[in-house]
């Protein structure tokens, strides 16, 4: 089983250099034609406009806004870099429906704080209803913080 094996080896006085390619050698057959841009008609279409409740949209941006008004009062963070707003979501007739956390339960804000929200987000132009709900599923923890907010915190 224990076989030898050797390699062949032969020595050459020089190697025959390779043709190189040249343009005058392609034949007028073989001539490419620049092919049309199939991004072209994806590249010059608009964006659809966006609906004002969507994220992105004008009305949903100003409830964003006027949350990240809203101070909480133990942590110099507003509420939403804080992560303690979990959703926004608003219908074309202007119903605002935010679900929100506290930190704890026994947060000393914890009867004030949602009564606040939905006083900011229904003055907010455009919403017609405010509602919030107070969930506590998932529990709040300090990963679902901003970036911003853990610097604020010297958390970065």
């Amino acid at each position: 089983m224990n076989e030898e094996r050797k390699i062949a080896v032969e020595e050459v006085a020089s190697v025959e250099t390779p043709p190189k390619a040249r343009v005058d050698d392609a034949s007028p057959a073989e001539t490419f034609e620049r092919k049309r841009d199939y991004l072209a008609g994806f590249l010059a279409q608009k964006p659809e406009p966006l609906a004002g409740g969507e994220p992105g949209g004008e009305l949903y941006e100003a409830i964003i806004a006027s949350l990240k008004e809203i101070y909480d009062p133990e942590i110099p963070v507003n509420i939403y870099d804080l992560g303690l707003i979990y959703g926004v979501e608003v219908t074309d007739d202007g119903h605002a429906a935010v679900t929100m956390t506290l930190t704890t339960p026994h947060c000393p804000v914890a009867e004030s704080m949602p009564a606040e929200v939905e006083l900011r987000v229904g003055s907010v132009p455009g919403v017609a209803i405010a509602d919030v709900n107070l969930v506590w599923d998932p529990p709040w923890d300090p990963h679902k913080m901003s970036d911003e907010a853990k610097l604020e915190l010297g958390m970065l």
